[in-house]
């Protein structure tokens, strides 16, 4: 009786969880505007000149302002640079890789396993390693080739975001044109990402994460539509999270999972505004605001913002009007990476003897 019943509650406790604000961790405006202003205004200036495409591949650099947000701004100027270093990385090799479709899926689950690797050994926080595979996978879609052409040279690409990473981090570093700020003690990079080191716990998540990119990549290549697999992979990396806590995946897998489905359907929606490119430009920044107000307070709802935002990424950078494909694919391509990610976590730990 003892399993069925601890069942039963874990399930209650996750539904509640869909409808409850947790207690927040202080004021976040700051940190969702410095997000919001990261991505809109390269995406803006760069409208304004007839290049909403190019605005669109160097706001992707706003990724860089989600981690260390809470940090000090004196501690953000030391940390940051090595996500940017990682994030590029990612990118490079989702570009490079792009037009071999099993290299490119090869390269996923690495990235995935690595990125992972990385977030857990340094102590990295959140969001974790799962905007790693998201650029990895961007990076292929916007720079694949089309027609026996690459849509975007990777140089390009990778010059673009590499200048929207430096703008993220400037943007960051705004608090320090404040004498107080730049007064407050920093800690050493080594203290900031501790490392490297993996505890069994952590080791345990590494092996899921490999179970859940190695499954969902074949199956998507197989089965659904190799493009899309990085999205099955990163929304398994998602529930994962960085929680060795029993049960802690089934929660977010509800979460990722409704909160994707309420948000397609905001999406469908709102994806007539990504014709107006002026519209478009508000609706970006001011979805990535929103979505840093509520992300540590309910993962679900933040999700309702988080799906628009990215099809709309997605959208713009491929080409494609379908608005009701997009949304519908990628609640699949979620659903099947967040059961792949609860699934995983019934595995445990073998104990030692």
């Amino acid at each position: 009786m003892g399993e069925p019943r601890g069942a039963v509650q874990v399930l209650v406790a996750a539904l509640r969880s869909l409808v409850e604000l947790a207690p927040g961790p202080g004021k976040r405006h700051w940190i969702a505007l410095r997000a919001a202003l990261s991505m809109g205004v390269p995406l803006a200036l760069l409208t304004l000149v007839g290049r909403p495409d190019l605005g669109l591949q160097v706001s992707a650099g706003a990724f860089l302002a989600l981690f260390f947000a809470g940090n000090p701004a004196t501690e953000r100027a030391r940390a940051l640079p090595v996500i940017g270093a990682v994030l590029l990385a990612c990118a490079a090799a989702g570009s490079v890789l792009a037009p071999v479709p099993w290299l490119s899926a090869v390269g996923l689950v690495v990235v995935a396993v690595l990125a992972s690797a990385f977030a857990f050994a340094y102590r990295v926080g959140p969001p974790g390693p799962v905007f790693f595979v998201l650029v990895y996978g961007l990076a292929g879609q916007i720079t694949a080739v089309r027609e026996g052409a690459r849509s975007v040279e990777p140089v390009a690409l990778l010059a673009a975001l590499a200048c929207g990473l430096a703008f993220s981090y400037l943007v960051a570093l705004v608090p320090l044109a404040r004498e107080r700020k730049r007064l407050v003690h920093a800690r050493p990079l080594r203290e900031i990402m501790p490392g490297p080191w993996l505890g069994r716990g952590e080791w345990f998540l590494v092996l899921r994460v490999f179970l859940v990119a190695a499954i969902g990549t074949v199956v998507s290549v197989l089965w659904l539509y190799p493009a899309r697999a990085y999205w099955t992979v990163a929304a398994g990396v998602a529930v994962i999270g960085l929680s060795t806590v029993p049960n802690h995946s089934f929660a977010r897998g509800l979460h990722r999972t409704l909160g994707t489905l309420v948000g397609a359907a905001v999406y469908l929606v709102i994806a007539p505004l990504a014709e107006l490119p002026w519209a478009f430009v508000l609706v970006l920044p001011a979805l990535q605001f929103v979505i840093e107000l509520v992300v540590v307070r309910n993962y679900g709802l933040a999700l309702i913002f988080i799906t628009p935002l990215v099809l709309f990424i997605v959208g713009a950078a491929t080409g494609s009007a379908d608005h009701a494909s997009a949304a519908v694919e990628r609640f699949v391509d979620t659903a099947f990476g967040s059961a792949l990610a609860m699934a995983s976590g019934v595995l445990r730990e073998r104990r030692a003897t």
